[in-house]
């Protein structure tokens, strides 16, 4: 199913739509600040290991993140208790960013690898920030990009849908997305490290 939901006033019923499939452990391919991400509930352990399939990622440690609404569900899931690292996320969220940061017992098991850290977002973007409000959870989110080669089909939705339409439940078509992924930023060691600069510029 290709959804159209515009991001300047995303339809509620639309929105609600999206959120019954993943309440039904569902694949929604979305809009996001960057490139075009697919997702499921957080709580949708068998889903997320057929994305993880999917991806060629280890079922088992699936190397994905977390996008949340606010920094208030952030805190619901992760341990930031350096107040650098706090405001850091504060300034720069939302944004183009994806944060790896210390996760508490929140997350599934099936995120917590040895370190027990996790990527977060919170995207500037009104569509998936309204389905995870309505969801009342973070949704897990790996982005369709190929990082080899800008192709079209990390852009058009209609080329999305065309792609996985076979693997995802539905796609959402909130206009052409951008060709440049997150900025990944590790905010788990002694220093804050840039992993992979990409769209967002961090201001620290």
């Amino acid at each position: 199913m290709l959804l159209r939901i515009f991001p300047e006033n995303p339809n509620e019923k639309h929105i609600r739509t999206v959120v019954d499939v993943l309440e039904s452990d569902g694949v929604v391919i979305y809009p996001t600040d960057t490139v075009y991400a697919m997702g499921c509930d957080i709580r949708a352990n068998k889903t997320i290991e057929e994305i993880a399939r999917y991806k060629g990622l280890n079922p088992k440690n699936p190397d994905l993140s977390l996008i949340f609404r606010d920094m208030s569900q952030l805190s619901e899931y992760t341990v930031i208790r350096d107040n650098t690292i706090f405001k850091l996320l504060k300034r720069n969220l939302p944004g183009p960013f994806t944060f790896i940061v210390q996760a508490n017992n929140q997350i599934p098991k099936l995120f917590k690898n040895r370190k027990k850290t996790v990527g977060i977002r919170i995207p500037d973007n009104n569509i998936v920030l309204a389905i995870i409000r309505t969801l009342g959870r973070p949704i897990i989110t790996t982005s369709i990009h190929d990082p080899d080669e800008i192709i079209e089909y990390t852009t058009d939705p209609e080329l999305i849908y065309e792609k996985y339409r076979d693997f995802a439940d539905i796609v959402i078509d909130g206009g052409y997305g951008k060709n440049e992924a997150s900025t990944i930023v590790d905010c788990t060691g002694e220093e804050i490290e840039i992993v992979r600069q990409g769209l967002g510029l961090l201001e620290f």
